[in-house]
């Protein structure tokens, strides 16, 4: 008899990080934050791969977390974690619902190319309005609270180690149920279509620019959480959030885990974390390596690492949705 894998594989990966809470050191614990925070925005690719296009340009909207989170601690003396995630997330779909119009109207290379011009063009606001953004130094993000509990006794990596790494968790978790949830409604069946033949999905009365643009804002928004968990992380939001390098290593991510399944990027944004920390120890030409993985898998595994693990559960007799 067969089965679905996908919700043992969720179980499976939340019980994981659960475990890896208790037995893994410190470091390891506070670098899996950022692992959060990239596979965070990996999940906002998920959706917008489902209509088809690539985004060069996410940084724009990490970056709009960071600051968002960065700008209501400083103005407004706001430090709750969970407030911070919901008001960055806010500020990352409605900057999505600003450039959407403009850019989701494309498809493809043009698609593209409009993402990333837009980054360069936030990046360069970032970089001069020094007054307002701090320019180059960026901007400080004051020490989070979690629901009104500062946990004062912690130093910082006892905190992001602790009571922040099970917060990422929870705010993971979230987020891939609300993800597989729109994946899997009529709307994700809409984005599918609009992916496969969008001049057809037109002749059947779908509104084919409406739903890439909510694909776009929705996209935006998760991306948008994953800058404001790294802008809490590091307790700084720089112009390089922004910057075209930064974009490339999130397509680099859905890449290296494919396309072709949901958990995919997610795996991939993790697989990368890990892999460049690891590269970053050993060699200064650990671009050059990671580079050299990329162009291994796209030639031999073109679905990624999730897509190996799908082929590899299917000959078992596990069936994917």
């Amino acid at each position: 008899m067969k089965k679905d894998l996908h919700p043992l594989v969720m179980i499976a990966l939340v019980a994981g990080v659960t475990l890896f809470g208790r037995v893994l050191p410190t470091w390891t614990l506070s670098l899996a934050t950022i692992a959060a925070s990239n596979a965070l925005i990996a999940l906002g690719i998920v959706v917008l791969a489902r209509t088809g296009n690539v985004s060069f340009g996410q940084g724009l909207f990490f970056a709009a977390g960071g600051y968002g989170v960065a700008l209501i601690a400083n103005a407004w003396g706001l430090t709750d974690a969970v407030a911070q995630v919901i008001i960055g997330a806010a500020c990352g779909g409605m900057l999505g619902l600003v450039v959407g119009p403009l850019i989701a109207r494309y498809s493809g290379i043009f698609f593209g190319m409009l993402t990333l011009a837009f980054g360069m063009l936030f990046h360069s606001f970032l970089f001069k309005f020094y007054y307002l953004t701090g320019g180059d130094s960026g901007m400080r993000v004051a020490r989070m609270d979690i629901l009104g509990l500062d946990f004062a006794r912690y130093n910082k990596i006892e905190f992001l180690a602790g009571p922040f790494y099970y917060y990422c968790l929870g705010l993971m978790t979230v987020a891939g149920l609300v993800m597989w949830r729109i994946v899997h409604s009529p709307f994700g069946l809409h984005l599918k279509t609009v992916r496969d033949n969008a001049r057809k999905a037109e002749y059947l009365g779908v509104h084919v620019h409406r739903f890439r643009l909510a694909a776009f804002v929705i996209s935006a928004a998760f991306g948008a959480v994953g800058g404001a968990i790294l802008g809490l992380r590091v307790g700084l939001a720089d112009p390089e959030l922004v910057y075209w390098t930064q974009s490339g290593q999130l397509v680099f991510m859905a890449v290296l885990g494919g396309f072709s399944n949901f958990f995919g990027p997610i795996v991939g944004a993790l697989t990368f974390t890990l892999l460049q920390d690891q590269l970053q120890s050993l060699t200064e030409y650990w671009r050059f390596v990671l580079g050299a993985i990329l162009a291994l898998i796209v030639i031999g595994f073109p679905e990624g690492i999730a897509g190996l693990a799908v082929g590899l559960g299917r000959r078992i007799g596990w069936r994917t949705a």
